[in-house]
């Protein structure tokens, strides 16, 4: 069994070390070969010179693959198409795992009875979150940090796999298709659920995925990311991803579906979820509704920019889509 770690990267030389350093601690059965493919997503930085000495100090274990095309999509498909190993797991250019991650992560796919396994997603020890923040539960808000957490315990996957500790056998891709280049992050934008589609995708076709609690990820937490502002931003084009994650709908009697679902939005959801949060008192509660409220305005802008993205631009900027 051969597998391929793929690190996609941009303009973090700076953490990209650490990372590596984890990955290049790993321990794995000797009938298991593996490989670390960095893919530099064109980055201005150090990141070149960082794999480079990688690939000295750990001659066959790390290659480094150029993607200029910029989004985090386009730098995993890269990786994808290069990757040799028959097991194709994810780690992000910023986290820390211990020496067993890559075993745990990847043990229940050899055998074929599963498509894809993840694996939890921790915080640095002794973090503490501020007192508007929920992580875990109904109202979990940890995804706006990368963060997930479903217990100590092995079973079957019902919700998909966050990018940053996942694992799927390379067929799957092949027969499935990859990651969606209209989503996932690209530069700034914030614009994501490219991971999370593709586990849908898999779940519909029938696919098992496998939740290995063992298979840890440590991820930092951002002091500029652990604001409401940052959060309202990303629920907002959460909220857009969900729509474009749909794809466009067929019209109902002749009527455009965006013009029949947006004041739907509105007025089921939309009006909800603003009384929700202008009644809850807890502030944990509070923020989280806010978010809700948020992300609905983020569905109900793309529903605009879908309506109106085949109009003149005079007309499009008379409402102010951008």
């Amino acid at each position: 069994m051969h597998i391929t770690v793929i690190v996609c990267t941009y303009n973090r030389s700076s953490s990209l070390g650490q990372a590596l350093d984890s990955v290049a601690a790993q321990t794995l059965p000797a009938d298991v070969t593996w490989e670390v493919l960095v893919v530099d997503n064109n980055s201005a930085d150090k990141t070149r010179q960082v794999v480079e000495d990688f690939s000295r100090r750990y001659p066959g274990r790390f290659r480094y693959l150029f993607e200029s095309q910029q989004g985090l999509s386009r730098a995993r498909n890269a990786g994808i198409r290069q990757a040799s190993g028959e097991i194709i797991a994810f780690l992000d250019d910023d986290v820390t795992v211990a020496p067993t991650w890559l075993q745990n992560l990847t043990a229940s796919l050899h055998s074929g009875d599963y498509a894809g396994a993840g694996g939890p997603i921790r915080p640095p020890e002794g973090f503490e979150p501020p007192r508007w923040l929920t992580l875990g539960g109904d109202q979990d808000l940890g995804g706006v940090l990368a963060l997930m957490d479903l217990g100590d315990t092995p079973a079957d996957l019902h919700k998909a796999p966050y990018g940053t500790n996942m694992a799927f056998r390379k067929s799957v891709f092949e027969k499935y298709g990859s990651f969606r280049p209209d989503l996932g992050r690209c530069g700034s934008n914030l614009l994501s659920n490219e991971d999370t589609e593709f586990g849908k995708r898999l779940f519909a076709a029938g696919e098992r995925l496998r939740y290995e609690p063992t298979a840890v990820v440590h991820h930092p937490v951002f002091p500029e990311r652990l604001n409401k502002k940052y959060f309202r931003h990303w629920w907002f084009e959460y909220g857009r991803a969900l729509i474009l994650e749909r794809g466009p709908r067929p019209s109902i009697v002749g009527i455009p579906r965006p013009f029949i679902a947006i004041p739907n939005l509105i007025i089921r959801s939309l009006s909800r979820r603003t009384l929700n949060w202008l009644l809850a008192t807890n502030p944990k509660m509070r923020f989280y509704n806010k978010c809700q409220v948020w992300m609905t305005l983020g569905e109900i802008a793309q529903l605009f920019r879908q309506t109106f993205h085949a109009r003149p631009v005079s007309q499009r900027d008379s409402v102010r889509i951008s």
